[in-house]
C-alpha cells in the first residue's frame, strides 16, 4: 500500500472517499463541520435522523455528498471525546480501514490523524495510523488453493495533519511507522508458517537472505561449533530432533564503530511438543508459535535497518525443534551450559530456557550494552496477564523503565513483574547447580530467574511474550509483537522519536 502525507481540508480533497470523524453523541470532529459546511448541512441531518450516535467501532458511508469533491465520505465513530486515548485511536483506524478496504474504494484520504489523542503528537497519530493501516490489511493465505479476494483492494492512503509545519515531523514518523509494520510482516509471516517448513535452516536461510538484501553480517553456527563452545544446554534440547540445531547472529552496525551494541535474543524453537514431557493434544498445532520470539528479533533488526538508525544492534537467534526422539533429554538428565553452571532437567518442556541460557552467555562476547531477550517462556505468563501485555524481567530499573515507556508509546504495552532473590531458591536442585523449573507457583519469575544466572556480566531485560505473540480462535495468527515496543525503544535511544 502507498502511503502520503497532506495537509489541506477536507472538501477539498479529490479523493475515492475521506474519512472524519464523530464523537459520541453525535458530536462532529473539525473536519466533519468543515465538511457539513460545505455541504450545507447534510451531515447534521443525517446524524439527527440517528443514522450515526458516535459510537465507537460504528461507521457510516455516504455516496455523493453535496459541496465535496471526493467520491465517499466515511463517518467512524469515536465514542466520547473524554476517553478517546491511544486504543480509542488505533481502533477507530482499523474500523475505518477495514471498511475502506470492502467498499470498493482504490484510495482514502484520512481526517482522523488531525484528531486530537491526550498526551500525543501529530508525529505519533501518523506512526500509529500507519502501522494499524497495514496490520488490518495483512493476510496469511499463501497455502489456499482459492484465496478470499477483496474486489478492489485498498492501494492508497493518505494522511491529513492540521498545521504544514508538522509535515516534516509526520513524514519522518510514516517512514518510521512503514519500517515497524515491515518488520511486523516479517515476524508473522514466520510465525504463521507451518512447522515442517519453517525449520531451524529456514530460520538461517531466511537471515542469510536479509544480510544480503539490507548489508548487515550473519554468522551462523552449527552443532559441532555449538559443541565445541560448550552449548550443551542448548543442544541438549535438539537432540530428540531430525532437524540440526542452529545459532544464528545477525549484525546491524548503524553507530560508531567503538559503540556498544544493543543485543536482542530471540528463542526460536520453531515446533516444541514437550519433548518427553510431551504436551497434552489440544492445540498442540499453535507450537510452531514457540519461535515467535525469534521471528521478532528478526523482524526488528530489519525495521532497524529500514530506518538506518544510527546505533548497533546485534540480534542472536538459538534455534531448534523439541521433538520426543529415541535421543531426547529424559527428565533428571544433567547438562553442562556454556557458563559452565551444571543443570538438572526436571521438565523438557521448559525448554526455551534452556536454549536461551547458553546464547545470553554467547551474548558476553560482544560486550554489549544492554541485552534484551524475547521468548514465549511461560504458561504461567499467559495466566498472570493475559493476551494484553507482555511479561517484563530486568536487572536494571532504568532499564525495565524505558522499556515500559516504549511498550505504552507504541500501544505494546508491557507489565513489571519481579526479579527478587527470594525466588530464586524454588531452582535449588540436590544434583546439579540449578533445576530447570521452580514447581508450580510463580512460573514466569522463575523462569525469569533461572535466566538472570546467566547475565549478570551486562545489563538485561527478559520479554515473555506467551500470552501476545499470537491470538487463538477465529482470529488466530501471530501478532508481530513486540517489534513496535523494541522499536520505539530502538528509535527513542537513537533520538529519532517524535
Amino acid at each position: 500500500m502507498e502511503f502520503s502525507i497532506k495537509s489541506g481540508s477536507p472538501e477539498k480533497q479529490r479523493s475515492a472517499c475521506v474519512v472524519v470523524g464523530v464523537f459520541e453523541p453525535r458530536k462532529l470532529t473539525l473536519a466533519a463541520e468543515l465538511l457539513d459546511n460545505a455541504a450545507h448541512n447534510h451531515l447534521t441531518d443525517i446524524i439527527r435522523r440517528g443514522d450515526m450516535e458516535g459510537k465507537a467501532g460504528s461507521t457510516l458511508l455516504l455516496h455523493s455528498v453535496p459541496g465535496t469533491l471526493c467520491d465517499r465520505v466515511l463517518l467512524v465513530g469515536l465514542g466520547k471525546e473524554k476517553e478517546f486515548g491511544d486504543k480509542e485511536f488505533c481502533d477507530a483506524m482499523r474500523s475505518a480501514v477495514r471498511t475502506l478496504n470492502e467498499t470498493g474504494a482504490f484510495d482514502g484520504t484520512i481526517f482522523l490523524t488531525e484528531t486530537g489523542v491526550r498526551k500525543r503528537t501529530a508525529a505519533w497519530r501518523v506512526r500509529q495510523a500507519t502501522i494499524v493501516a497495514q496490520e488490518t490489511v495483512y493476510r496469511f493465505d499463501q497455502f489456499k488453493s482459492k484465496k478470499d479476494k477483496v474486489r478492489r483492494p485498498l492501494r492508497k492512503l493518505t494522511f491529513v495533519v492540521d498545521r504544514r509545519n508538522e509535515l516534516a515531523g509526520a513524514e519522518q514518523a510514516l517512514n518510521q511507522g512503514k519500517a515497524i509494520a515491515e518488520g511486523m510482516f516479517l515476524a508473522k509471516n514466520l510465525a504463521n508458517l507451518p512447522g515442517n517448513l519453517c525449520t531451524p535452516a529456514y530460520l538461517a536461510e531466511t537471515a542469510q537472505k536479509m544480510a544480503l538484501d539490507h548489508k548487515l553480517e550473519c554468522q551462523v553456527l552449527e552443532r559441532d561449533e555449538m559443541a565445541a563452545l560448550g552449548m550443551h544446554s542448548l543442544l541438549s534440547v535438539a537432540k530428540g530432533s531430525q532437524q540440526p540445531p542452529k545459532l544464528i547472529v545477525l549484525q546491524y552496525k548503524g553507530g560508531k564503530s567503538d559503540e556498544q551494541p544493543l543485543v536482542l535474543v530471540g528463542k526460536g524453537v520453531t515446533f516444541d511438543t514437550g519433548g518427553i514431557s510431551l504436551k497434552p493434544a489440544a492445540e498442540m498445532d499453535e507450537m510452531k508459535y514457540d519461535m515467535c520470539g525469534a521471528a521478532c528479533v528478526l523482524g526488528t533488526i530489519k525495521a532497524a535497518a529500514l530506518t538506518k538508525l544510527p546505533i548497533n544492534l546485534t540480534v542472536i537467534v538459538p534455534t531448534t525443534e523439541n521433538m520426543p526422539g529415541g535421543g531426547a533429554s529424559r527428565p533428571g538428565d544433567i547438562v553442562t551450559s556454556m557458563s559452565g553452571q551444571t543443570i538438572e532437567i526436571l521438565n523438557t518442556d521448559a525448554e526455551g530456557r534452556l536454549i536461551l541460557c547458553d546464547a545470553l552467555t554467547y551474548a558476553a562476547r560482544f560486550a554489549p550494552e544492554i541485552v534484551i531477550d524475547v521468548a514465549t517462556l511461560t504458561g504461567a505468563c499467559v495466566i498472570a496477564l493475559g493476551q494484553v501485555a507482555t511479561g517484563l524481567f530486568a536487572n536494571n530499573d532504568a532499564l525495565a523503565r524505558e522499556l515500559l515507556n516504549a511498550g505504552e508509546e507504541a500501544h505494546d504495552r508491557a507489565w513489571q513483574m519481579p526479579l527478587w532473590n527470594d525466588y530464586q531458591d524454588l531452582l535449588k536442585s540436590p544434583f546439579a547447580d540449578m533445576a530447570n523449573i521452580g514447581g508450580r507457583w510463580g512460573g514466569s519469575i522463575t523462569a525469569a530467574c533461572f535466566l538472570s544466572r546467566f547475565t549478570r556480566k551486562y545489563v538485561w531485560a527478559h520479554l515473555d511474550i506467551a500470552g501476545t505473540a499470537w491470538k487463538s480462535g477465529a482470529e488466530k495468527g501471530a501478532t508481530g509483537r513486540p517489534v513496535p515496543l523494541l522499536m520505539h525503544y530502538l528509535l527513542k535511544r537513537a533520538g529519532k522519536l517524535n
